[in-house]
This record gives structure tokens, C-alpha cells and sequence, in this order.
């Protein structure tokens, strides 16, 4: 017990820590610019929203939202505007879990395409979901 009173401080610093890393997980999307899969499929329905997949093209094999153009992470910069040449378009960028689609939302606003999103969970609440999955 004396361990813990002499230490308070370092425990709170820990508990703070770990509270800012777990913020943008339970926020909504792990950002402001995330989507869950049925606002996606919305965009993509009312507002012709691109969808392009960050995965590796094994991963992308492996199944994909229908219709997405797949363009690897370390790719992007250079290949997406070939890929979306409409920088009005709504872009719902996926992969695996959510995260490289994350800093993917981050390379297309730099490159000037306002409207893009983060599919929130990536692949896996695309599935969790219901929604159709395409192989290649």
C-alpha cells in the first residue's frame, strides 16, 4: 500500500495516458471525419461517393466493398488523383481495421479532396454489418 501512496503521481500519469490513447477509439470513428458502413453506403447512394480501398492488394483480393478502386497506402499520394479525378466526389477510404484509412483521409485532403472520409472499423464493420463483400 505504501508503494502505491509513495507513487500516486506516476499512476496518474499512467491512467491519463491511457485514457488519451483509448480517446479516439471511443469517439465517433476514432475522428470527426469517420463513417460508419450504413453512412457509407448512404454516400455512396446519394452522393456517387468513391470508395477506395488502402489494403494491400493481397488484402484487397481478399475481399473489398463492391466497387472500390484499390489504391495501397504507401501508393496514395501519388496514385489517387488518376484514380478520382473529381475532387467534389465524397472519397470513403477502407482497409483491414480503420486505422491506415485513417492517415489515408489525412494524404487526400492535402492533395485537395475535401469530402473525404474514414470508414469507421474498416473491413471488419463493413462484415459485422451485412454488407456485400466482393473477392478477386
Amino acid at each position: 500500500m505504501d508503494f502505491f501512496v509513495q507513487n500516486w503521481m506516476l499512476f496518474a500519469v499512467a491512467a491519463a495516458s491511457g485514457a488519451l490513447l483509448l480517446w479516439p477509439t471511443l469517439g465517433k470513428g476514432g475522428g470527426a471525419d469517420g463513417v460508419s458502413p450504413t453512412e457509407a453506403v448512404q454516400l455512396m447512394n446519394r452522393e456517387k461517393a468513391v470508395v477506395v480501398d488502402v489494403c494491400s492488394p493481397e488484402e484487397y483480393a481478399a475481399g473489398h466493398v463492391t466497387a472500390a478502386k484499390n489504391v495501397p497506402l504507401d501508393e496514395l499520394e501519388a496514385k489517387l488523383p488518376g484514380v478520382v479525378k473529381n475532387k467534389g466526389l465524397p472519397l470513403v477510404l477502407v482497409c483491414a481495421s480503420g486505422i491506415r484509412s485513417r492517415r489515408a483521409v489525412a494524404v487526400a485532403k492535402k492533395l485537395g479532396y475535401e469530402k473525404a472520409y474514414n470508414l469507421s472499423g474498416g473491413m471488419g464493420a463493413w462484415r459485422a454489418a451485412n454488407l456485400p463483400v466482393q473477392k478477386s
